[in-house]
């Protein structure tokens, strides 16, 4: 339970209260002489607490807004303020800070000297306001002992503080002009989508996601049922019969669609949850790569083996969204971010149908599962495979391209943070860190060669895994000497060149590529699902690595990374297993390590996403691949 207190007596005819109880808030009425501090610190510590002025005129869903996001530990919008657990302390020292009425303008021939003025602005009202309102004093107090306070964008919808009658009918009649309920529904939506969803999805899954939170129910339940439709329509596509295949079709648009509305039931009722964000996070990757793999399995059925393709595929989507990710925490918070590129595609955002056009060459989720899903039902997996490879090449080779220019022509300035995070989706394990340290002394930093070392390596590595015969003693040799000690070069400065960003996904390349390699060349039955198991079980790791550094929380303990390895460690592993296990006792190695990896990874990932550290994070601006 959630408790708003009235900072003064109701106005009659006011729906306020009413509407601060269909929130959930079990409303409290302070006198004028109440001791608002005491009554504060006399609720429950683990509840929300609000503050509301009586006069308070405003749309449900703009309270709705600022009051019950449970991202934020406090907010504020006009009239209204609101803390949670870990902010009632902050809001108790506002409020003491406050407590007695402060004019809402400082007039300006005022003989208070500067310095005293500045301190009363902190305590006055951060922002205009129709009359002086005690909520809006805190907020403003918040905000000068810097707290962060959450302040929602209203748009059209309406809050205020009327100062008088007359002001407040115009404020009811501003309210009664816009229907809240249809601005609610609009913006569930993401703000940016890809072209297919935003025409084909959003206008109906929207009413689905409404639908579903008028019945309470919840986002995760339905992201629980947009996982078990996908795996359900893998399930029909493993059949390898015409009618599975139409079936498996229809069902993965269905999952698509039950997709965009779990996010978008979370926006409308504001359910975010940790949990939530861990499903959101995951189960996108889990539906297509069990897909994938229902289409090769299909596909053996009627004699026909694409388990190549399928790994090929799940290889150069995870490659894809580390790039995307890399670039993106590399350049997030670095300073001087501009160049020639960059204005080039803000000019070509200006016009419309270009956005579009770049939206869709990019081959983003909703675009990629409506080829999927068309393709399935009226063709065969390998023509599927193929078009994927093809399209998911060429968005890649666009992406990486214009972010390597835009890089080459920027004059930014990247943070530790950023170096940091770069470091930690690197995935470096003991190999590489113990290289880096003997190599640092004596070592200058350069702008390009951290990129290069990595390359170099992976490109040796790759080499020698495709050179005859399989099963050489050379390969672990290289893969200990040459690829861990580039790898450790690669990290032996922070990586804050021009082009670092492109150090994690090379080494993703590295590893990725030689679990594919070594597995097409043993020929073996079953070596490639193995082998298609054992890269899932590493790539979900790095997506849990890049949602964690996302959320503000850091990636997963070093701990478990040097005990799975680290990239190069299991590169080296891998090397020894085709070196010298030939036959079923390669498939069986190659089983059993992907079995220990995501035993290890799930478990503690599962123990950080329902811990209490975890993150609400939800993507609000749409995922470009």
């Amino acid at each position: 339970m959630s408790t708003a207190i009235l900072t003064g007596q109701p106005v009659a005819g006011s729906q306020l209260e009413s509407d601060l109880r269909s929130l959930g808030f079990d409303v409290v009425e302070a006198g004028a002489d109440a001791d608002l501090a005491g009554l504060v610190g006399s609720l429950p510590a683990a509840e929300r607490v609000a503050l509301v002025d009586p006069r308070t005129v405003a749309h449900t869903h703009a309270l709705r807004l600022a009051l019950t996001d449970p991202r934020f530990p406090a907010a504020a919008a006009p009239g209204v303020v609101t803390a949670q657990a870990e902010a009632r302390p902050d809001l108790l020292r506002a409020l003491a800070a406050t407590a007695s009425p402060a004019p809402a303008t400082v007039p300006v021939d005022s003989a208070v000297p500067a310095a005293e003025s500045a301190a009363s602005e902190r305590v006055s009202l951060a922002e205009p306001a129709a009359a002086d309102s005690l909520p809006d004093r805190l907020s403003a107090a918040l905000g000068a002992a810097d707290v962060a306070v959450h302040r929602p964008e209203l748009g059209v919808l309406v809050a205020t503080v009327p100062a008088g009658e007359e002001e407040r009918t115009a404020a009811r009649a501003a309210v009664d002009a816009v229907d809240d309920e249809k601005v609610r529904l609009r913006t569930a939506v993401k703000a940016r989508d890809g072209f297919f969803t935003t025409y084909c999805i959003s206008p109906y899954s929207r009413y689905i996601a409404r639908w579903c939170a008028r019945r309470g129910l919840t986002p995760n339940q339905v992201t629980t049922a947009s996982l078990l439709t996908a795996l359900i329509a893998a399930g029909c596509a493993a059949t390898g019969t015409r009618s599975g295949y139409v079936a498996a079709g229809v069902l993965l648009i269905a999952s698509f669609v039950l997709d965009c509305a779990d996010g978008q039931l979370a926006r409308y009722s504001l359910q975010y949850s940790t949990l939530g964000a861990w499903l959101d996070a995951t189960f996108d990757r889990a539906k297509e790569y069990a897909y994938y793999a229902g289409l090769a399995i299909g596909a053996a059925r009627g004699g026909d083996d694409v388990w190549a393709l399928a790994l090929g595929a799940m290889v150069l989507q995870t490659v894809r969204h580390i790039v995307d990710f890399s670039f993106t925490e590399a350049n997030h918070d670095a300073t001087a971010n501009t160049s020639p590129t960059a204005s080039l595609s803000d000019r070509l955002d200006s016009v419309g149908w270009t956005v579009w056009l770049r939206r869709m060459i990019v081959l983003p989720i909703g675009e990629r599962w409506a080829m999927i899903a068309v393709l399935t039902a009226l063709t065969t997996p390998r023509i599927v495979f193929y078009a994927l490879l093809v399209g998911c090449a060429l968005a890649a080779l666009y992406t990486t391209a214009g972010r390597v220019l835009r890089s080459l022509t920027r004059q930014a300035h990247r943070t530790d943070r950023a170096a940091e995070a770069l470091r930690e989706l690197a995935d470096s394990g003991p190999l590489a860190d113990l290289s880096s340290v003997a190599v640092l002394r004596g070592t200058r930093p350069s702008a390009y060669l951290a990129p290069v070392w990595a390359a170099l390596g992976t490109v040796a590595l790759l080499v020698v895994a495709f050179d005859p015969p399989f099963g050489a003693w050379s390969l672990p040799v290289v893969a200990l000497l040459l690829y861990a000690r580039c790898s450790g070069r690669a990290l032996t400065h922070p990586l804050k060149g021009p082009l670092d960003w492109l150090v994690p996904p090379i080494f993703r390349v590295a590893e990725y590529g030689l679990v594919m390699i070594v597995a097409i060349r043993a020929d073996v039955n079953g070596a490639l699902p193995a082998a298609y198991g054992l890269v899932a079980a590493v790539a979900y790791h790095h997506y849990d690595t890049v949602y964690r550094i996302r959320g503000g929380t850091g990636a997963p303990p070093r701990l478990l990374v040097w005990a799975i390895g680290g990239h190069e460690g299991r590169v080296l592993a891998i090397a020894i297993v085709a070196a010298f296990l030939h036959g079923t006792a390669f498939t069986i190695a190659l089983a059993a390590l992907a079995a220990v990896l995501a035993l290890a990874v799930l478990t503690e990932s599962i123990r950080f996403w329902v811990s209490s550290r975890a993150p609400a994070v939800h993507d609000e601006t749409g995922e470009p691949a």
